[in-house]
């Protein structure tokens, strides 16, 4: 900004009449375009803040122009990094939806970038405390953030989509400052950034260990709970996004004034040209301003009535009202558990969603998404619509049909379980496949016909409607929950740290502590853990489907048995990088499965097993055996004492063709998943399937890898324990 524009305009300088396209601030040289949707408002200024005066420099502009909802007008000479923000007048009727108060200075849902912070306090509410029913007179702008006007200028230097196919997709799900938080081998002031995430060193540990795309916990601006706050932590995950077009700012290494736009493009840029593919955990279900007894940061005070999806009719809200702040709360529809739900039959909600996911996708080149609760934005009304508006759109849109769409397919309420029922294009987190693959390796298992499912890619879930295996995104933890350090290290959560009395978190971990709660140093229990976690790493990148591996997983990341550790920004959720108490042998272990899984289209494959033959006279492309090396019957699917499967997989052809419509020949592979408590011994099928092989993965410390093995051969396999033999011959 040149210095001193605001004091020589003055504090009610005309603006030029500008445009009411497109939304949000638009910089040029010459002047900025501001717009904001407001339909409701019957004043509406634009608040600039001078660059040397933190505390006040407040210059207020009216934007007397307004079309279709739209208020707007630009200012002439206004630079990138200038910080703004709107004061919008209107009526004050919070049953109805109208929470106007020009008192709220309020964020630009379209800003590009976002300074500075909320502090928690009255003078972030819209209504007065003492008396709710009337709007509050005190000044937020000390108490909050402001947007920032933004250059989008940037030399991708050709940067383009890698456009990875599903099935040869491996997911990496992390958070931008854990991942690097502690990490000694980053420059201290880039720990903790995108700078830092965007570093050779994590682009090589990432390409060596062998994932394909990183999806980032939620990077869209947001700000902590109040209540949090006041509890001294923070909403360390990020799931209460207010700007959804703006980089989180504290993620930056270098300023919040627009640089955190450039270095999050920089970090897309460095991770696209070492092949990994960025995709980002989107929150558009519901907003930071939570509740209706919660603040007014932005949405609230533009267009509450609209953008956030009220009471369905008849459901009798308001009946009780006797004047207190409880009674706004009975407008609000909450199936996301965070207070409001945003209404994406809302015509301008509906856009500013399409808009901002179109903007990340050509402006900031990330390569896709994964949606927090998305059965919440596809409710008409009370109702789940598969035919609703935004996934109508989505699946139209040029833009967006073609990045990669994971769907976490549930939200809070009864009705809102979706897995197996996304249309395309959307792939899906399967939490079934999470559960069955835990009770195995736990020994809760009755009867291994669901286990075979899971391996197979879950065809009870997606084959029924044209989809394939890859619409399975195969996890077995998530940010959410126990790591596989803790999950075989506890019964039971431990989540006194977050300062609610370890009420919070789930109790259904189906975690397994193999003895002692915690952390021991008993070697026995100790190595029984490490190979356990090196099973469930090993089951989840050799299943079909698309693999997520939680980030540190590999190396026994622990959370000290904290399965809910959204609000812990400390060394609880940070990955530790020092080697001595790294599971080093999980991580080679998950290394070798995800080689084997990446050179081999055996273990990936995007056609249906159909337990015969690929050709005449050929094996079955799949076959489940019982540890004598007979096929399994149909009463050994239900047998619950049975605790060893092995999958065949045949590479002698593949199902699929090749780009020319050639007949693909690979390797064939032998896995056995063995969950027992003693040693199993498993027989070599004796037919022609599979003449020789050796092991090329073991979780049995007296099984190397290289051991040969032929047709008819009795192998020893240790308890609990994964082997995987490939043809050799």
């Amino acid at each position: 900004m040149t210095p001193g524009l605001w004091r020589s305009l003055g504090d009610h300088a005309p603006t030029w009449p500008g445009r009411n396209w497109p939304l949000g601030a638009t910089w040029t040289p010459e002047a900025t375009n501001f717009a904001v949707y407001a339909p409701d408002a019957t004043e509406v200024w634009l608040c600039v803040f001078d660059d040397d005066d933190d505390s006040g420099g407040e210059r207020r502009f009216p934007l007397t122009e307004h079309s279709l909802g739209i208020w707007h007008g630009a200012l002439p000479e206004v630079a990138p990094g200038t910080r703004y923000g709107y004061r919008v007048n209107g009526p004050w009727d919070p049953a109805n939806g109208w929470r106007f108060n020009p008192q709220q200075l309020l964020l630009d849902p379209y800003g590009l970038a976002v300074s500075g912070t909320i502090t928690a306090g009255p003078e972030i509410l819209p209504y007065d405390v003492d008396d709710p029913s009337q709007p509050s007179a005190l000044d937020s702008a000390p108490a909050t953030a402001r947007s920032v006007v933004v250059d989008p200028g940037f030399d991708w230097e050709g940067d383009a989509p890698i456009a990875q196919r599903w099935r040869d997709t491996v997911i990496y799900e992390l958070h931008v400052k854990g991942f690097t938080k502690l990490h000694d081998r980053i420059p201290e002031e880039l720990r903790g950034t995108y700078a830092g995430l965007g570093h050779p060193v994590v682009t090589d540990y990432l390409k060596d260990l062998g994932v394909t795309a990183v999806e980032l916990l939620p990077v869209h601006q947001f700000f902590s709970e109040p209540a949090l706050l006041e509890r001294g932590l923070t909403n360390y995950w990020g799931y209460n996004s207010i700007g959804f077009f703006a980089p989180h700012a504290d993620y930056s290494s270098s300023g919040d004034r627009g640089q955190q736009v450039s270095e999050f493009k920089q970090m897309v840029k460095s991770l696209h040209r070492a092949g990994l593919e960025v995709i980002l955990d989107v929150v558009y279900n519901h907003t930071a301003e939570a509740s209706a007894q919660g603040a007014s940061l932005s949405f609230r005070g533009l267009d509450d009535r609209g953008f956030y999806r009220r009471v369905p009719p008849g459901a009798g809200a308001g009946a009780d009202d006797d004047g207190t702040v409880e009674d706004f709360d009975d407008t609000y529809w909450d199936v996301t558990g965070c207070g409001n739900t945003v209404n994406t039959e809302d015509p301008l909600a509906l856009r500013l969603i399409l808009d901002s996911l179109r903007y990340w996708v050509t402006e900031m080149h990330v390569d896709g998404f994964r949606f927090d609760l998305m059965s919440a934005l596809t409710r008409t009304g009370p109702d789940i619509d598969m035919a609703c508006k935004l996934l109508t759109a989505m699946g139209q849109d040029p833009v967006l049909r073609h990045v990669k769409l994971i769907a976490e397919p549930w939200d809070v309420s009864m009705g809102g379980y979706l897995v197996g029922q996304m249309p395309p294009p959307w792939v899906e987190w399967n939490d079934q496949y999470r559960d069955t693959i835990r009770d195995f390796w736990r020994n809760h298992t009755n009867g291994m016909h669901g286990v075979a499912t899971r391996l197979a890619g879950s065809s009870d879930l997606y084959a029924d409607d044209g989809r394939s295996a890859y619409n399975s995104v195969n996890f077995v933890t998530a940010h959410d929950g126990f790591t596989v350090r803790d999950l075989v290290s506890y019964d039971h959560k431990h989540n006194e740290a977050n300062g609610e009395g370890n009420r919070d978190g789930t109790d259904g971990n189906r975690s397994w502590n193999h003895g002692v709660e915690g952390e021991t140093d008993d070697p026995a229990i100790v190595a029984l853990r490490r190979r356990q976690a090196a099973n469930l790493m090993a089951t989840l990148c050799l299943s079909n489907g698309v693999p997520m591996l939680t980030a540190g997983d590999e190396r026994g990341r622990t959370q000290r048995g904290n399965n809910n550790a959204y609000c812990q920004d400390s060394e609880i959720s940070w990955i530790d990088w020092r080697p001595d108490d790294a599971w080093l042998d999980v991580y080679d272990l998950t290394k070798t499965a995800l080689r084997l899984r990446r050179d081999h289209q055996t273990l990936r494959q995007r056609h249906w097993f159909e337990g015969r033959p690929t050709i005449v006279g050929g094996p079955k492309d799949v076959a489940w055996l019982h540890p004598t090396g007979r096929e399994i019957t149909d009463a050994d699917w239900h047998d619950a004492g049975l605790r060893t499967i092995g999958m065949f997989v045949s590479g002698k052809p593949l199902r699929e063709p090749g780009p020319r419509g050639e007949q693909l020949i690979d390797a064939s592979f032998l896995m056995w998943f063995h969950a027992g408590p003693d040693p199993c011994a498993v027989f070599l099928p004796d037919n022609d399937w599979v003449r020789r092989g050796q092991v090329v993965l073991s979780t049995d410390p007296g099984l190397a890898i290289g051991t040969p093995v032929e047709t008819g051969q009795e192998l020893l396999i240790g308890p609990r324990c994964v082997v995987v033999f490939q043809e050799t011959d």
